[in-house]
């Protein structure tokens, strides 16, 4: 393209404007400057809306209750102690593990135990290490269905092995603390 191929319609373009008069050319100025400022503020007042939109929604729930409060770290420390579990029935927290196993089709033929004392939290630990093997998702049941139903219990650690990409079972490994009220240290209550 060259100077001439432009020089035609922008002399057409001249000639129009100056047929209509300066009334008319600053009327088709304007509105062009308003098509524009009218593109460039649409997406800002679309924006606008939806933040109204969000405001409203919010404004709609339910206020949040006093009790939701935060509570005192005295409130949360008895809290803690009264959800420890009893050391008198640690074995049958094991057993409810074995039980859970069975229940997610999990093979459990054995697990290690080891008991620890927190004197500064004033309360006992136990310790329980599952070699387990099954399907990846039957393990994951396991450890969610063994976390609700023992509360004072706590996921510590797990690990997956498989020798082969194409075998079904996984080997794994679980470590779960069992936190139990130390009756000796006298926690409060």
């Amino acid at each position: 393209m060259n100077a001439q191929d432009f020089s035609a319609p922008v002399l057409r373009l001249r000639l129009a404007l100056s047929n209509l008069g300066p009334v008319a050319a600053c009327a088709g100025v304007l509105l062009l400057a308003g098509a524009l400022a009218l593109a460039w503020l649409l997406p800002e007042r679309a924006l606008q809306v939806q933040r109204r939109a969000v405001a409203l929604r919010l404004a709609a729930l339910p206020p949040v209750a006093a009790s939701m409060a935060t509570p005192s770290p005295n409130a949360n420390l008895a809290l803690f102690y009264d959800t420890l579990g009893e050391r008198r029935y640690a074995e049958q927290q094991v057993k409810t593990l074995f039980a859970l196993a069975a229940k997610s089709g999990l093979a459990l033929s054995q697990g290690e135990y080891k008991s620890g004392v927190e004197s500064n939290g004033r309360f006992q630990t136990y310790q329980v290490n599952l070699p387990v093997k099954g399907s990846y998702a039957a393990i994951w049941q396991f450890a969610m269905l063994a976390l609700r139903a023992i509360p004072f219990a706590s996921l510590d650690e797990i690990s997956f092995r498989r020798d082969t990409i194409g075998e079904p079972a996984v080997d794994a490994r679980l470590r779960l603390t069992l936190y139990l009220a130390d009756p000796l240290a006298g926690a409060p209550r």
